[in-house]
């Protein structure tokens, strides 16, 4: 299959729509398929790491918004529907649709191509949250109405997404969740040296890890600082830091980290507590659950389908400091509790690979192109049975128009 993946993020971008363009391309270039990534140019004096990829990417022009720095929006154009038609597209996978995505899916139709979208992002939350209120909520689900009913199949991260789409007018809708590399996030990988630097007295150490943004409620997490015998580690950047910085001073902050980095950085920690409770999926979550940790977190969106609640962890009442603090004070009491449910954890997320999970997508891709393959049939044969039907009423047409001659004479 050539698959054309028009995607709102990509690296140098790092989030989880960009992780999740990266390692489905990636898959589909080990089963033998061939992907085409559009997707937007990052920012003016950031290199882009394309030449890194086993896949080929185009880059379209893009813009920043103002409040939100380092975000680039891609500007849908005549370049997307020509990289399309050039790479010889079977189907198009829209990926976060938007902006760039919604110009993706307008490519596709010109083209006759079936869609496949992902819904990647809380968009119309989003909408309300930076100041635009509830019309700006209801323009976006408007817009993402418009966007993912032209599509043939819509992928949600999570049930209680789906259900939301469904509730809001969006159709077709199949849930997909993403994958975990078990392999580089996992408890061996502990570091008693990184814990001492982070908990020199030996406190139990919460961690968060994530964008810093204001829709990811981090300054939720400030009681938990301050929880007698509690260290709280704060990993990520992003356009809230500085006013995250001040409403949780006692934490410790490690900023943007990667890799190798990253995984010893989940495996030093003791739990894992995430406070956004407007995440469609949670993919920290997954590498906290991987790396041994049991994870505080909303009942809400994403965390609902990843978190056990008392067996891997606490799921607590979304947006609520208080319940979050209550939660981790009790793994700090109880050592036993903490391990036990990291095991769980462990457990639970182990089997969902990424290549499992991208199967999974691949079955999606081959039922749309099933379906699209049986509409174009349908519209052949139909045509076959209607062409003799125009045929004959042509001959009569003609044999009337002779007979009136004839009458006339």
């Amino acid at each position: 299959m050539r698959i054309a993946y028009v995607t709102e993020s990509f690296p140098p971008d790092v989030n989880g729509v960009a992780h999740t363009a990266v390692r489905v391309a990636e898959h589909l270039v080990s089963r033998g398929h061939e992907p085409l990534i559009i997707a937007p140019e990052p920012p003016p004096g950031v290199a882009r790491p394309d030449r890194s990829f086993n896949f080929p990417v185009v880059r379209v022009r893009s813009f920043g918004l103002p409040f939100y720095p380092g975000f680039r929006v891609g500007i849908p154009g005549k370049a997307v529907q020509e990289a399309i038609a050039g790479h010889g597209t079977d189907l198009v996978h829209v990926h976060g649709p938007f902006v760039l995505g919604a110009g993706g899916v307008t490519a596709a139709g010109r083209l006759d191509i079936p869609v496949v979208a992902v819904y990647a992002t809380d968009l119309p939350y989003y909408a309300r949250s930076y100041h635009t209120g509830r019309i700006g909520e209801a323009i976006a689900w408007h817009r993402l109405r418009k966007i993912h009913n032209a599509a043939a199949r819509n992928l949600s991260p999570c049930t209680d997404t789906a259900a939301d789409m469904c509730k809001n007018g969006l159709e077709r809708v199949w849930v997909w969740a993403r994958g975990v590399d078990s392999v580089r996030f996992d408890p061996a990988k502990r570091s008693e040296a990184l814990r001492a630097e982070l908990a020199p007295n030996g406190e139990m150490i919460a961690g968060y890890v994530g964008r810093l943004a204001a829709e990811k409620r981090v300054e939720l997490l400030a009681q938990v600082s301050r929880l007698p015998g509690v260290r709280l580690v704060i990993v990520g950047s992003g356009p809230a830091e500085a006013a995250i910085r001040r409403a949780v001073p006692d934490a410790v902050y490690l900023g943007q980290r990667g890799g190798e980095d990253l995984a010893t950085i989940y495996a030093s920690l003791d739990v894992f507590v995430h406070s956004g409770s407007h995440d469609t999926f949670g993919q920290t979550i997954q590498e906290a659950s991987a790396s041994g940790l049991p994870v505080i977190a909303p009942a809400a969106g994403g965390p609902l389908d990843l978190v056990k609640d008392g067996q891997t962890g606490f799921l607590v009442s979304p947006d609520n400091a208080a319940a979050l603090a209550e939660a981790v004070a009790r793994l700090a009491a109880d050592p036993a509790l903490r391990a036990a449910q990291g095991l769980a954890g462990r457990e639970l997320v182990v089997g969902k690979s990424w290549p499992v999970l991208c199967d999974e997508l691949l079955g999606h891709y081959a039922e749309v192109l099933t379906d699209a393959k049986r509409a174009r049939d349908g519209r052949t044969a139909h045509l076959q049975t209607q062409a003799p039907q125009l045929e004959s009423g042509v001959t009569n047409q003609e044999n009337e128009g002779k007979h009136r001659e004839e009458v006339a004479a």
